[in-house]
């Protein structure tokens, strides 16, 4: 009987021999970036991929998703409604690459500068790897790649239409890998158990003033100093309502007013991002933003018209499935490529619809390039963000092991 080390090992040693072939998708993917929900080229060069590996293709309707289903082989057994669903998120985003590379981007304005290239190339690698032992797999894998993370919602659009019951049951746990271009050393697999990415919701407020002239502002309503004392009392609220060891972070990117130095302007206006850690706060912040935002406008004797919209929510990772991600990880690439985060991130994952749904776990790979230093490279969604193609097997094994022994773990 083959031990799990040798599995492993012998998992590793398929992958690495797709390494030319996952490159060649990953660098063709990264000269065609797309945007958004739309990525019809995208879409047709992963059907190209999937075309003679067997898979049960189904493609979105209000977005180009591919949801590709592997059925197990007489390992399943009859009546067995096991699966388990591996995602890979497909979309670039709107920036002008900056990186050099030979396979730079060719389309003006548009980059694949979080790494999604690398995701849809690994899990088009697991696709291949998967076919050619789906007659060991006690289950069925739920191949789910994505459209429109990058601010799309495309998970909740992939939801709707079936994904987490397209193997004609609900999937019994679903895992996540997003590549980093920094951070740790290349190779590194990172996760931790419970939060791992935060909330992140929108706020956009517009006061509403009366307009004059800046030599007499008792004749006007003036809009300023109440956004500007809306902006402030945010960061109070937040030392002030919120415990410091369950944060929240709200960031002012955009502020607007006026025309002229010595013209008070009829509105102000401005929008940020909040970032929480639980349901609690996301729940808190819903209600007590609006209501200081009104209220300062109010002690101000003018209006504001707020806007809170509910975007992606915290992205938590199950304990038992993120224990199990990590074993297989460590007899993949061995303990000391496992890095436990101390902290989630700040940023937000549309991978959390998901896991609101059923068990998973969402975890990282360093892709930091050989010879770069992780503490300096530049990181996802900077215009020379580098992702080194070195960690492509790696990333194809780790998700097709995930899949095999998890759908294992079920057999009575």
């Amino acid at each position: 009987m083959n031990t799990s080390a040798e599995n492993a090992a012998a998992l590793l040693e398929d992958a690495r021999a797709l390494q030319g072939d996952i490159a060649d998708l990953r660098h063709r993917l990264h000269q065609e970036p797309e945007i958004g929900l739309d990525l019809p080229r995208t879409q047709e060069k992963v059907l190209d991929w999937l075309e003679p590996l067997g898979y049960e293709v189904t493609l979105g309707t209000d977005a180009t998703s591919i949801t590709a289903v592997l059925r197990g082989g007489p390992a399943h057994g009859a009546g067995n409604a096991r699966a388990v669903l591996l995602r890979g998120d497909m979309d670039a985003l709107p920036i002008q690459e900056r990186t050099g590379l030979r396979y730079s981007s060719r389309i003006d304005g548009a980059m694949h500068a979080c790494g999604h290239d690398l995701h849809t190339a690994m899990l088009a690698g697991a696709a291949t790897v998967l076919a050619e032992k789906r007659e060991q797999l006690a289950g069925d894998v739920v191949l789910m790649f994505q459209p429109g993370e990058e601010g799309y919602d495309g998970a909740s659009v992939m939801i709707r239409e079936g994904v987490l019951d397209a193997a004609g049951h609900r999937v019994s746990a679903a895992y996540g890998l997003h590549v980093a271009s920094a951070m740790a050393p290349g190779g590194t697999v990172m996760g931790r158990p419970g939060p791992v990415m935060s909330a992140s919701d929108g706020l956009i407020v517009t006061v509403k003033g009366a307009g004059g002239h800046g030599s007499a502002p008792y004749l006007a309503r003036d809009p300023v100093p109440a956004a500007a004392e809306m902006v402030t009392a945010l960061q109070a609220m937040v030392t002030r309502r919120f415990d410091i060891f369950d944060p929240v972070v709200v960031t002012v990117g955009l502020l607007q007013a006026g025309t002229k130095r010595n013209v008070i302007p009829d509105d102000a206006r401005f929008e940020a991002t909040i970032r929480s850690y639980s349901a609690a706060n996301a729940a808190k912040l819903r209600t007590a933003v609006p209501q200081l935002m009104h209220g300062i406008a109010a002690a101000h004797g003018l209006e504001a018209e707020v806007t809170y919209l509910d975007e992606y929510p915290v992205t938590v990772n199950d304990d038992a499935e993120t224990a199990f991600f990590r074993q297989q990880a460590e007899e993949l690439f061995g303990t000391a490529r496992y890095l436990d985060m101390a902290s989630p991130l700040a940023g937000s994952e549309d991978f959390s619809r998901v896991l609101a749904e059923v068990p998973g776990s969402f975890h990282f790979l360093s892709a930091v390039p050989e010879g770069e230093d992780p503490a300096t490279a530049p990181f996802n969604h900077s215009a020379e963000a580098v992702f080194g193609d070195q960690i492509l097997a790696d990333g194809t094994a780790l998700y097709a092991r995930l899949a095999i022994e998890r759908l294992a773990k079920e057999t009575p």
